[in-house]
């Protein structure tokens, strides 16, 4: 078995779902006493948000780059960044390692393929749905279209997650208002919604809609498990 490296933190709340998530993947693969192997570096989130909404991404990127090398100096064989909108940096990142990242994008995008989607939509950060990093990988490197809400939703979306999410509250009007973006996207003509912030599956689900919803952290940590366990 292969030793995952998460790095975590950004927020505690979605880097819990990680931790559970592999450590059941691994057990249902394996059965008995079974569990992963994690080195998990986790780093304050608060001192990430702020240079996030400073525009300051070279000096997280920095913070991110040293947390990642210790993770490898302690003995990971590949790395997950517990987290969309950090993936920005992960260019920085991957210059700096040795050990490969699995990035979040392409996982899913594997599973966008596998179902044959063409168009999705994409929830998350105001830095995920505007800025080209992710949605751009996504129709560049593997042809899948990507729509995302209007100004006005994308200003709901990201408040939520800081403002409620990242700090473990869950509020049941809001979880009607992303249904109610998701909807709206369905209606653009996507086939599918990805929950592209780490989040968002605590709040929305797939019993909440009709609509294929793509939780990345379920896809993530699924594929970590898959790596971690490949001969």
């Amino acid at each position: 078995m292969k030793t995952i490296g998460l790095l975590g933190g950004m927020s505690w709340e979605s880097t819990s779902s990680y931790y559970t998530l592999i450590n059941q993947g691994v057990k249902a693969r394996l059965g008995g006493l079974h569990c992963a192997k994690i080195f998990l570096h986790s780093v304050n989130f608060d001192d990430i948000e702020k240079l996030q909404h400073e525009g300051n991404w070279q000096e997280t990127a920095k913070i991110l780059t040293s947390a990642a090398k210790s993770i490898e100096q302690a003995g990971a064989d590949f790395l997950m960044i517990c987290t969309n909108t950090m993936h920005k940096v992960a260019p920085d990142i991957e210059r700096e390692l040795s050990i490969p990242i699995l990035h979040i994008v392409d996982a899913t995008a594997q599973f966008l393929l596998r179902d044959n989607i063409s168009k999705v939509g994409l929830l998350g950060t105001r830095f995920t749905m505007e800025q080209d990093f992710y949605k751009g990988r996504i129709t560049d490197k593997f042809a899948i279209d990507v729509v995302v809400p209007n100004k006005a939703d994308q200003q709901i979306v990201h408040d939520v997650i800081y403002n409620e999410l990242c700090q473990g509250t869950i509020n049941p009007q809001s979880k009607v208002k992303y249904i109610n973006i998701i909807n709206a996207l369905a209606r653009e003509g996507a086939q599918a919604v990805i929950l592209g912030c780490t989040e968002i599956a605590l709040l929305v689900q797939q019993c909440d809609t009709d609509i294929i919803l793509y939780d990345t952290t379920q896809i993530h940590a699924t594929l970590g498990v898959e790596l971690a366990l490949a001969e």
